[in-house]
């Protein structure tokens, strides 16, 4: 069966708190001649009661993040950046950091000064800028935006590639040179393929400065980084809903088990 458990925006602040700071990421040569960067592994992540340890899942992440050359501001010291396991307990390997940028929605007419009286004044706009940060071989789960009640639509979103590589995997062909995950190396084959709940179909490669779109509305996808990790951006609409294949996954951290 699938995940019938539905995320709001409200939920994700569980783990997170939405930040409205805007920062500027270099695109230099750093990232482009590789690094010595490598995961400390689950032991890092995870206290001796097996829950999970932020503090360091984000020790792990600025280490990364120096070893690319990535300017490190503020905000990424607060709670504003996220990290979370989804429940999984494997860190490692399935996992991610974050942080929003932005994530805003409302109506025309009613945002600011309340001035505009055009033509889409009653109409809903939402937008989102969000930074995706993976350790060297971590993947995201596998998930859906869905529509909501509140009157927005899928999430339509596109990532960039700034530093490291990324594997993106999902149910259709949109750039046109996805292959299929069947005919990857079984070693190189994502955790949970040929699992019944797994659904995508395919694999796309990009490296630093592509660009890769979801083309279809609802359709399941996730990424995975290369070897050094990877740092991506998000452009997308108003995020809103998700939805994970995997049954018994959730957008939260796993606790202690005795």
């Amino acid at each position: 069966m699938e995940n019938q458990e539905a995320m709001s925006r409200r939920d994700l602040l569980k783990c997170s708190m939405t930040g409205a700071a805007v920062a500027t990421v270099g695109t230099g040569c750093a990232h482009l001649a590789g690094t010595n960067f490598k995961s400390p592994g689950n032991i890092a992540f995870y206290d001796a009661k097996g829950a999970f340890h932020a503090d360091g899942v984000k020790e792990a992440y600025f280490g990364m993040m120096k070893a690319f050359g990535y300017p490190i501001p503020d905000v990424l010291k607060t709670d504003n950046f996220w990290v979370c396991d989804f429940l999984q307990r494997d860190f490692a390997h399935l996992g991610m950091g974050g942080i929003f940028w932005i994530n805003d929605s409302g109506k025309y007419g009613e945002n600011g000064a309340k001035a505009y009286k055009g033509t889409y004044k009653d109409q809903s706009f939402g937008y989102l800028g969000h930074e995706i940060y993976l350790l060297p071989g971590q993947m995201l789960p596998e998930h859906r935006h869905i529509g909501g009640a509140e009157g927005y639509g899928p999430k339509m979103e596109s990532w960039q590639i700034r530093y490291g590589s990324v594997e993106f995997f999902g149910e259709y062909k949109g750039a046109g040179d996805e292959t299929p995950i069947a005919d990857m190396p079984k070693g190189e084959q994502p955790w949970g393929f040929g699992e019944d709940w797994f659904k995508s179909k395919v694999v796309a490669k990009r490296k630093p400065g592509d660009v890769y779109t979801l083309e279809d509305p609802e359709s399941w996808h996730f990424q995975r980084a290369g070897a050094q990790g990877a740092i991506v951006t998000e452009y997308a609409t108003y995020h809103n809903h998700v939805m994970f294949s995997k049954p018994g996954m959730e957008f939260a951290c796993s606790e202690a088990t005795v």
